[in-house]
């Protein structure tokens, strides 16, 4: 009779894969960890796109209109939206957007929770005739020039 072979892992096969298996975790849970606080400046950087694109879009309205400064305002979408200098005023622009999921709103403040308080987007009206509003991450009004200088702030606060 033939003897049947034993098929089957040897102890140092299995350590060599544990010890391979531990070598990639370590080497990927770090990446992994900071995943979460960029998506966090990504969700806060977007909503800030969010605020200018309803801003502009309100304001095309506006100009269609005729709209004038302060006052009652219009109705868009069934919402009442108040001017100033063409554009949404403070307390209007939260009225303007589709979704604040994932925000705490506070009139033009918009603050992602999980993080520290200082995670937010504020939207600014304008203040004067032929201004356009503007956008400020944690006390950094934004323009193109100091994006860098967001970016870094973000990822401290968020």
């Amino acid at each position: 009779m033939k003897k049947r072979m034993q098929a089957g892992f040897t102890l140092v096969e299995l350590i060599v894969v544990i010890v391979i298996l531990g070598i990639l975790a370590a080497v990927a849970l770090p990446k992994f960890m900071g995943l979460e606080k960029e998506a966090r400046i990504a969700a806060v950087k977007s909503m800030g796109g969010s605020l200018l694109s309803a801003a502009n879009m309100a304001h095309g309205v506006c100009m269609a209109q005729n709209c004038a400064n302060g006052g009652a305002g219009i109705q868009i979408a069934g919402q009442p939206v108040v001017f100033a200098f063409g554009y949404p005023n403070n307390a209007s622009i939260a009225r303007l957007l589709q979704s604040t999921d994932g925000f705490t709103v506070n009139n033009n403040r918009m603050t992602k929770p999980g993080a520290t308080a200082n995670c937010w987007v504020q939207y600014a009206q304008p203040t004067a005739a032929g201004l356009e509003p503007t956008l400020v991450y944690h006390n950094i009004v934004s323009s193109t020039a100091n994006q860098a200088a967001i970016d870094a702030d973000l990822r401290t606060q968020c």
